[in-house]
């Protein structure tokens, strides 16, 4: 499986710009890639109080990125703001080529930033399969709750993407959280984060990854460096490794309420 991980600047607030940037970057990877890893809320930036950006899932974001997805052959993955019957969600999605889109929605939301005055939370963490193999999703600050990538022994998956707008003065968590989250579920993990200034002052250095199950780096950006790198992970290599070392044999049993 070879993903796509995408670190740049994303154009606060400016739909169409950003549309355009990342059908570009899409275009070059014909061939490259089985799937796109873009950031979080990847046509606005993070704005959380501007509703007027939002659309719903039939709207120009999804139907662009479908039209991407079938042209290329290539899975395209990210979030958006969405709108669905009054209520707004920072929004992930997985594009699969001629395929019906899976939605999963962000769900802790970033109190400090203001992110839950304005969005609704998901309660949803289901596993996707795309070609053979299985991902869960997960939104920026959905990475600081490790139960929430929470391997279910009876359903593993084997790829945790995770898309986010994480900023410089915090970026030694997310290079923590990042490595614990492969660790701790035994599964490869791609990050993708942006570069750059937003419209509020905060700085983005990006620190984007990818981490096989043995915690070593399989492509990592430098700081503030834009572009796209290609992680090829062997899917089979990392199911000999759990029979090898069955660690999530051992783990506990929860559910989530």
């Amino acid at each position: 499986m070879r993903v796509a991980i995408l670190q740049y600047s994303v154009v606060w607030a400016d739909k169409a710009e950003n549309l355009r940037r990342v059908c570009a970057r899409l275009e070059a990877l014909q061939g490259k890639a089985d799937l796109a890893l873009l950031p979080e809320m990847f046509t606005t930036g993070f704005c959380t109080d501007r509703p007027d950006l939002a659309e719903p899932v039939d709207g120009e974001t999804i139907r662009t990125l479908q039209q991407y997805a079938d042209q290329l052959d290539i899975a395209i993955v990210g979030s958006f703001i969405c709108s669905e019957k009054g209520q707004l969600y920072n929004r992930g999605f997985f594009i699969k080529p001629f395929k019906t889109p899976d939605f999963i929605d962000k769900s802790h939301l970033y109190a400090h930033g203001g992110e839950d005055q304005f969005f609704t939370a998901g309660r949803k963490r289901p596993i996707i399969e795309y070609k053979g193999v299985k991902f869960r999703l997960l939104i920026c600050y959905d990475l600081r709750f490790p139960i929430w990538a929470r391997q279910d022994k009876n359903d593993l998956y084997d790829i945790l993407l995770v898309c986010a707008n994480w900023p410089e003065v915090r970026i030694h968590y997310w290079d923590a959280l990042v490595a614990a989250r492969a660790t701790e579920n035994q599964c490869y993990v791609c990050a993708a984060n942006i570069v750059g200034e937003d419209a509020e002052g905060m700085h983005y250095n990006g620190h984007s990854i990818a981490y096989d199950s043995y915690l070593q780096p399989i492509v990592h950006f430098a700081d503030n460096e834009e572009g796209t790198q290609i992680a090829d992970l062997d899917v089979d290599k990392l199911h000999h490794f759990r029979q090898v070392l069955p660690l999530w044999q051992d783990a506990d049993e929860f559910e989530l309420r």
